[in-house]
C-alpha cells in the first residue's frame, strides 16, 4: 500500500513540475513579446558622433571607444548622435506622433564648462533639417581637456548611458 502512495506522489510531482515549467516558459515569452513591442525604447549598445560633413569624430560600441572631440577656442562644433544596435548598425530614429508627450532626449553631464560647453541641440518643430536625429553643440571656451557622459532618456529613465566619458580637447 505504501508503495502505491509513493508511486502516485512521484507521478503527481512530475505532473506538477511539468505544468509549472510550461506556465513559466509561457509567461516569459509573453513578457518578452510585450517588451519588444513597447514603443519608444531604444536598445542601444553604442553610439557615433559625426561632424556636419558626416565624418565620424567619436565612436563607443560595447564599451570600446575610438576618437575624441577636438576643437579650437571660440569654435563651435555641431555633432549628430547616432545610436548603434548590438551588431554595430545605426538604429533608425523614430519620430514621435504629434501630441505625444514624453520626457525623451539626450542628456550630457560631467563636462568642465570653463573648457568646453556641451549642450543638447533642441529639436525644433517644423524645422527643415534633413536629419531628424539628435545633435550636440560643443563650444571651445579655453585651452584644456574635459569630458562628458551621454545619456539617452525615455520617460524619466535612461535607455542608454555611455560607458566611457567622451573626451574633449580644446586647443
Amino acid at each position: 500500500m505504501e508503495f502505491s502512495f509513493t508511486r502516485s506522489l512521484k507521478e503527481y510531482s512530475i505532473l506538477l513540475l511539468t505544468g509549472a515549467m510550461l506556465f513559466t516558459i509561457g509567461c516569459e515569452d509573453e513578457t518578452a513579446d510585450d517588451h519588444d513591442h513597447e514603443e519608444g525604447h531604444t536598445d542601444a549598445d553604442g553610439f557615433i558622433l559625426e561632424d556636419a560633413a558626416g565624418n565620424e569624430v567619436y565612436r563607443e560600441f560595447e564599451g570600446a571607444m575610438t576618437g575624441s572631440v577636438t576643437l579650437a577656442v571660440g569654435e563651435t562644433l555641431e555633432l549628430s548622435v547616432h545610436f548603434l544596435d548590438h551588431e554595430g548598425n545605426e538604429i533608425a530614429h523614430e519620430e514621435e506622433e504629434e501630441g505625444e508627450d514624453h520626457e525623451d532626449g539626450l542628456v550630457v553631464s560631467g563636462n568642465d564648462a570653463t573648457i568646453a560647453v556641451v549642450e543638447v541641440e533642441e529639436h525644433e518643430e517644423g524645422g527643415d533639417h534633413d536629419d531628424h536625429g539628435m545633435a550636440l553643440h560643443v563650444e571651445g571656451v579655453s585651452a584644456g581637456s574635459t569630458s562628458f557622459q551621454l545619456q539617452l532618456m525615455h520617460d524619466g529613465h535612461s535607455d542608454y548611458t555611455s560607458t566611457n566619458n567622451v573626451p574633449v580637447t580644446v586647443n
